[in-house]
């Protein structure tokens, strides 16, 4: 008789197909078992067709990943660790030396800082763009450009860009080129929900699954997207070659938060678009940005484009408002806490120096405050944000 360890490890039982529930089922592995060589030479996890190895997919992963290329209108869709991995594969899959990335002023920093330090000491070159201005892109175009990053609604001051405008603006410079010039959106602040970015003629998405997708403020990930074959097999393979994997519980956390996305997303925005008005008529308060607030950069191109407006809103404070108060102010919140992130069930309150932040100028005073509005009840919130308001002074 065989011995116990091996009994145990080799156990003959198998559970009967047929099985069926909401959740999806987690499946963890590194090593995928082989029945024979022939189905080792052959097998292909490029096409979801099997399975090989733990690091190119199980049957949750790819379950995530077919999920969310719907959510996004794609076709296609790969996996990162962080929704910074997903940028950072782009960038890897689609640029070489010698070659040339135009960043919005508005981006996410870290997209930037990454340009800034590893792509720059890899031979590639950035230049930042004006995404509130179409002719802007269009003079910063070069021979060597080869990626248009674009963000709808920009990180932290929220102006919402025309986007088709500017994918018009880079498919016009297409016109003879050889290795045409790639547009990639940030579409974390969407969520695949406030709009259909596909239909406006961009090449690429990217999430940061961390926000939306989970809605737990207990994941990272990220997420690329493509309808274009050539551009998905190029993602794909930079993808295996630099072993991004996520965890089997962190895609299982995701696709528990998909199916509540839309509502969550929609109860957010309308808490949001409250304090937002609210704030607007609160004294020292220069103006409130939010693409749903007339008079936020961008809000007619939000109005055509969009059919949400996210959880996220910019306090501009008059320029007397000393920095220390604005600090003072965010000490006070109780509800709101401090930390980075945002679309979790908590809401949270982030101080910015903005010139620090930006390439070109910023007209307004430098501090401002990011709120990020959760889920908590719309008058509560509102109370702690009066009530901290008399630290302004």
């Amino acid at each position: 008789m065989e011995g116990l360890s091996t009994r145990l490890i080799h156990h003959p039982y198998r559970a009967p197909d047929g099985f069926d529930a909401a959740p999806v089922a987690v499946h963890k592995a590194s090593t995928v078992f082989f029945p024979n060589v022939a189905a080792l030479r052959t097998r292909r996890w490029q096409d979801k067709s099997g399975y090989t190895y733990g690091l190119h997919g199980t049957p949750t992963t790819f379950t995530l990943e077919e999920r969310l290329a719907t959510l996004e209108g794609a076709r296609h869709c790969v996996l990162a660790p962080s929704g910074l991995a997903a940028i950072a594969l782009v960038d890897l899959a689609l640029l070489r030396a010698g070659d040339e990335v135009l960043i919005p002023d508005h981006a996410y920093g870290p997209n930037l800082a990454l340009a800034q330090h590893e792509l720059a000491g890899w031979g590639i070159t950035h230049r930042i763009y004006d995404p509130m201005d179409p002719a802007d892109l269009a003079a910063s175009i070069g021979e060597r450009t080869r990626l248009v990053w674009l963000e709808a609604a920009g990180s932290v001051t929220l102006e919402f860009p025309d986007v088709p405008a500017l994918v018009e603006v880079v498919r016009r410079a297409n016109a003879g080129r050889t290795r045409p010039i790639v547009t990639a959106l940030d579409d974390t602040w969407g969520a695949g929900v406030a709009y259909q970015p596909f239909d406006w003629g961009v090449d690429v998405t990217m999430q940061a699954l961390t926000k939306y997708a989970s809605g737990g403020a207990d994941v990272l990930m990220g997420a690329v997207c493509t309808r274009d074959e050539a551009l998905h097999h190029a993602l794909l393979m930079t993808h295996m070659r630099l072993g991004l994997g996520v965890g089997a519980n962190d895609a299982e956390a995701v696709l528990r938060g998909l199916p509540s996305l839309e509502l969550r997303y929609r109860a957010q925005d309308e808490r949001c678009r409250t304090l937002a008005q609210w704030l607007a008529r609160q004294p020292r308060v220069a103006r409130v940005l939010h693409p749903a607030l007339p008079g936020s950069p961008g809000h007619e191109h939000w109005r055509r484009l969009a059919r949400g407006a996210a959880a996220l809103l910019t306090v501009v404070f008059e320029p007397d408002v000393a920095p220390q108060r604005v600090d003072a102010f965010c000490d006070a919140l109780r509800l709101f806490r401090l930390g980075y992130s945002w679309a979790g069930p908590v809401s949270l309150c982030m101080p910015y120096d903005i010139p620090a932040m930006r390439q070109r100028p910023w007209p307004h005073a430098p501090r401002v405050v990011r709120l990020a509005i959760g889920l908590e009840d719309v008058e509560d919130l509102r109370q702690d944000l009066a009530q901290a308001w008399r630290k302004l002074g």
